[in-house]
């Protein structure tokens, strides 16, 4: 495990667009599928990184409380999955079933999105608003594995709650940090 933190995309990027297989219902999802009036959240995860399984319960809640308020949300695992086969989509489709996952959990196969959004780490999470301009980068929270502090979501939180009220946001955001994203 390689401790590595988000490239921190500039902001006002309109997101690029992609096409992925949801590993869930083996259709494919686009961006525009999944966008939300309020806002879209894009989030780069996986399997076997502890930092993702450490807020995996609160990624459920997030997206569960969000959705009803306008806002999109999908997950996209872009690791290598001939090596790190824990990654592979059949043990993705596995992972979403076990925890609830609400949101399409997207594989990457060709690597070409995560570069795209220069994706670096598991977590990584970008949020836009309406008009799919990046409006927030980084981190979930300040907790991490075995910090002491609890995931409550709150740098995302407030981004998302932001954009419902029309407030500016945060100049101070954080990157995420997590494992390094698996590459070919």
């Amino acid at each position: 495990m390689s401790l590595t933190p988000s490239t921190m995309l500039p902001l006002n990027t309109l997101a690029p667009n992609f096409a992925l297989l949801d590993t869930v219902t083996m259709n494919p999802v686009t961006l525009q599928g999944i966008r939300g009036k309020k806002g879209t959240v894009i989030m780069f995860i996986c399997n076997h990184c502890p930092f993702v399984k450490h807020v995996n319960e609160e990624l459920v809640r997030l997206c569960n409380d969000y959705r009803v308020t306008g806002f999109g949300f999908v997950a996209i695992s872009s690791n290598d999955a001939e090596k790190y086969p824990q990654d592979n989509p059949e043990k993705m489709w596995k992972t979403a079933r076990e925890e609830g996952y609400p949101f399409p959990y997207l594989y990457d196969e060709t690597q070409e999105v995560a570069k795209e959004y220069k994706a670096a780490c598991t977590p990584d999470f970008y949020l836009f608003d309406e008009d799919l301009k990046l409006v927030y980068r980084g981190q979930l929270d300040n907790s991490r594995p075995g910090n002491g502090i609890p995931v409550n979501g709150r740098d995302l939180r407030e981004a998302m709650d932001a954009i419902l009220n029309n407030s500016p946001q945060r100049k101070d955001q954080k990157p995420s940090v997590g494992c390094n994203i698996k590459w070919k």
